[in-house]
């Protein structure tokens, strides 16, 4: 089965940018959507963030429309999310999985902390 390693996260500071990468174990084309979702403190549920399907179309949920770009590159097997003016409540895990999400594909997540 595909596993996913997202990288990137870190600490920044509000309205810095960071950009996240999730490399897939293998290949990706045939998985039309792709997501990024995240999971803040305190909560079980890990929410959609962002998807993309394999034509490139996207969509983003309202807290990220305007300020996260979600990007795949099926060559490389791996998708992108730029996320720009973050504030301290993007701080969360952020995961890649297909979409809807397929529990068996959860990876280690990356941890992005927002805080001044």
């Amino acid at each position: 089965q595909v596993q996913f390693v997202e990288s990137g996260g870190g600490l920044v500071q509000p309205g810095e940018s960071l950009r996240l990468s999730c490399a897939a174990s293998e290949s990706i084309s045939s998985i039309n959507f792709m997501g990024w979702f995240r999971q803040v403190p305190g909560k079980e549920e890990r929410e959609l963030v962002a998807s993309i399907t394999g034509g490139g179309s996207t969509r983003y949920t309202a807290s990220a429309k305007g300020r996260f770009t979600i990007s795949r590159d099926n060559f490389a097997d791996s998708i992108y999310l730029q996320m720009n003016s973050l504030q301290p409540e993007d701080t969360a895990v952020y995961y890649c999985n297909e979409y809807p999400a397929n529990p068996t594909y959860w990876g280690q997540g990356t941890q992005v902390t927002v805080s001044s």
